[in-house]
């Protein structure tokens, strides 16, 4: 929170906030000679220096290697339990599951689409928290399947656990890589995992959403994993997929790329009605900007072209911004529609 220092007060109380963080002797340093975790200690005295009643810190770890922001988030925690800090409480933003758990006595889990509370955990643990303790990792574990569980109030059927905004065409499409999708595949299905009914699995850039109602697993766009209870595993289609050769696995990609992602679909109906069987990238660009931002727009059409390249469901020259049916595979396509 927002505080002021009267000139009388200001250079003992830098003094202090400068001996608090542990930086005795750089009182004249320049900021170009500290390091970022020096310059992260100043931060936490520029704020202390106020005696603010509530400190608020968006993600003040993330930007520090991982040995420094241990050492420091370490020395904030020691100096919180210790009483030293002139706060009442803090608030802390972060992606970080472990280091909620390991900070925080109560944790909100936010979801999106629209912004809102879809969890929130109490953390009892007594301090100093160790992350291999079963109590710890319980937690851990509540925390990650808030997150890829999240529920849209109000939604139901299959849009109930959307993870991407949109419907139909206007669903925004996040750009990944069929080389990825085929590695989670070919990971899920190797010893040890293969062995396993379910495996953990943070999988950041992996498109999931759901396709059937919300008690049901949410799938991955193309059918090949599902996630249940923060869990990821094979489909029936994913285990086909995984041991198979390129061709078969183009032929399986293309199957359900254009059975589940609506926008392939119809950027595929779209060439096969017209008589020279292509179209501009304004024809789909345009159609999209009616859902969605012309940024939202391009990296959805970027993501669809590289499926549709790999699935060799359609084809797609980056010069002339022209879609078409020019690939002998994507001709062959049509056939099994």
């Amino acid at each position: 929170m927002v505080g002021t220092v009267s000139p009388r007060h200001d250079g003992r109380r830098a003094n202090a906030a400068i001996d608090l963080i542990g930086l005795d002797g750089f009182d004249s340093a320049y900021p170009r000679e500290l390091s970022c975790g020096m310059r992260q200690r100043v931060g936490f005295a520029r704020a202390f220096v106020v005696h603010p009643a509530v400190l608020l810190m968006d993600e003040p770890f993330s930007a520090l290697d991982v040995l420094t922001a241990e050492t420091l988030r370490g020395d904030f925690l020691d100096l919180w339990s210790d009483g030293r800090l002139p706060i009442r409480g803090v608030v802390l933003v972060t992606h970080d599951i472990e280091e909620a758990v390991l900070t925080c006595d109560r944790v909100l889990v936010f979801g999106s689409h629209p912004g809102r509370i879809v969890d929130e955990v109490a953390i009892v643990l007594p301090r100093p928290r160790d992350r291999l303790d079963p109590a710890f990792r319980e937690v851990v574990e509540r925390l990650y399947v808030a997150l890829t569980e999240q529920e849209v109030p109000g939604r139901t059927g299959r849009a109930a656990t959307d993870h991407l905004p949109g419907s139909g065409i206007g669903i925004v499409l996040p750009r990944v890589s069929s080389n990825l999708l085929a590695g989670l595949a070919e990971t899920l299905a190797r010893p040890p995992m293969a062995a396993r009914p379910t495996c953990r699995c943070w999988h950041r850039r992996c498109t999931l959403r759901s396709t059937t109602s919300s008690r049901s697993p949410r799938r991955c766009k193309c059918c090949v994993a599902e996630v249940a209870g923060g869990d990821v595993r094979l489909t029936e289609a994913g285990r086909q997929f995984a041991p198979a050769g390129t061709e078969e696995r183009k032929r399986l990609f293309r199957r359900h790329l254009l059975a589940y992602v609506p926008l392939a679909g119809h950027i595929r109906r779209v060439l096969d009605e017209r008589p020279n069987h292509g179209a501009p990238w304004t024809r789909f660009a345009d159609e999209l900007e009616d859902h969605m931002s012309p940024q939202a727009a391009a990296e959805s059409l970027r993501a669809v072209i590289g499926w549709g390249r790999f699935a060799e469901a359609f084809a797609y020259d980056d010069q002339t911004r022209q879609f078409s049916l020019d690939d002998p595979g994507a001709k062959d396509a049509g056939a099994e529609g």
